[in-house]
């Protein structure tokens, strides 16, 4: 399999992908800037990372005034909530709610289990590199995306 093979496939995989998202997002009449913070702010909540919405914002390349508007429909729809640090109360939290997390689960549940079928094929030693060439993609596409942002 070629360089240009591989990067079809990813291609492919892409819009694969976004379709998926797509469903979930005309389902809960969301916009798919919506799925993709809730995304980032899942991902921050599993690894235990408090999330400002600053941060949410820098990760969407989203102003302030659109993070803000963001958080609100999200808010509205049920899915995240927002709360002062314990610590310092000048500073405010993401949190996505269980219900949230709940419904993701349902909704992705068929591509979590058709990507472990698919991943379970392979033996350890493939998966290790399986997953450098997928880390290596990620950096190279963020590479690129930071070359057109300069």
């Amino acid at each position: 399999m070629t360089a240009y093979d591989l990067m079809v496939l990813i291609r492919r995989l892409n819009v694969e992908s976004d379709r998926f998202v797509e469903g979930f997002a005309v389902a809960h009449r969301s916009h798919r800037t919506d799925m993709n913070a809730l995304v980032v702010i899942l991902d921050a909540h599993l690894a235990g990372h408090p999330l400002s919405p600053g941060e949410l914002g820098t990760a969407l390349n989203l102003s302030a005034p659109a993070t803000t508007a963001l958080l609100d429909r999200l808010e509205q729809a049920g899915h995240v909530g927002r709360r002062r640090d314990a610590g310092d109360r000048r500073k405010v939290e993401v949190v996505i709610n269980e219900q949230a997390v709940e419904l993701a689960g349902t909704f992705f549940a068929p591509l979590v289990r058709h990507l472990t079928a698919a991943i379970d094929a392979f033996t350890p030693e493939e998966r290790e590199i399986v997953g450098r060439f997928l880390a290596g993609a990620i950096e190279a596409t963020v590479a690129a995306r930071k070359e057109h942002e300069a």
